[in-house]
């Protein structure tokens, strides 16, 4: 049987991977997740990510980052779920944490943080938040 939320996936997959102290974690390859991936580097949430080939869809390899054997990600949390979609226009969207954190969206435009999307002027559906 298929998996009903692929997003929660990966963001379960990072969570426990940093509770663990991993250096890496594998997660199956999509579009979606690997720009999710991309926000996350540029917004230092995580060293680096890569994509690994296979016979089947693909790898996305994520290498964490720690600060003193702390995760720098201290939570992630998916916000829209299949169930409940979640949209937001531009002048709703609110900073995560006091702006210590980051939303990450879906918009027309593509992936992007709140930030990026207020600047933009664009909503979206909201996918989760990081901090």
């Amino acid at each position: 049987m298929g998996m009903t939320d692929p997003i929660a996936d990966m963001l379960t997959r990072i969570r426990n991977a940093g509770i663990a102290k991993f250096s890496k974690v594998d997660i199956p390859l999509s579009k979606i997740k690997s720009e999710i991936a991309k926000i996350l580097k540029n917004e230092g949430y995580i060293k680096h990510y890569k994509i690994v080939k296979d016979n089947k869809q693909g790898i996305l390899r994520v290498y964490l980052k720690y600060i003193n054997q702390q995760n720098v990600i201290y939570g992630i949390k998916r916000i829209s779920k299949p169930g409940r979609r979640i949209y937001v226009k531009s002048s709703d969207i609110k900073s995560v944490l006091n702006g210590l954190g980051i939303a990450i969206l879906s918009t027309s435009k593509g992936i992007m943080t709140d930030k990026l999307a207020k600047d933009t002027n664009v909503g979206g559906e909201l996918i989760c938040h990081v901090w």
